[in-house]
């Protein structure tokens, strides 16, 4: 299997060839999350048959790998607004993310 960072880590470094001389692509990178949203909502949509014009048009596995292109391109744009590697500040930012629902969690249960 394919870890998914060094994949995206591939992706940045063919992106970045792509662009020499372009400028920064950060924000290009960023929209493109909205632009896979949408495409997610679009699944999500036809999967429910929700567009009664359209009726179903998708099946729920279709939604998923929306999200899952929605994710990439969010690893992707995080390369652009990160010191340190992005797996790292991702993994760090989870860590905190855990100890407030564990504090939630705690408090919940007293």
């Amino acid at each position: 299997m394919t870890d998914p960072w060094t994949h995206v880590d591939d992706v940045v470094d063919w992106l970045d060839d792509a662009a020499k001389g372009q400028g920064d692509q950060s924000a290009l990178r960023l929209l493109k999350i909205g632009e896979e949203y949408g495409e997610a909502t679009q699944a999500y949509i036809g999967a429910v048959g929700q567009n009664p014009r359209k009726g179903f048009t998708h099946v729920p596995r279709d939604v998923a790998e929306e999200l899952c292109d929605v994710i990439l391109a969010a690893m992707v744009a995080l390369h652009g607004f990160t010191v340190t590697h992005p797996q790292d500040f991702f993994e760090a930012y989870v860590d905190t993310r855990a100890q407030r629902l564990a504090a939630l969690t705690d408090r919940t249960q007293t």
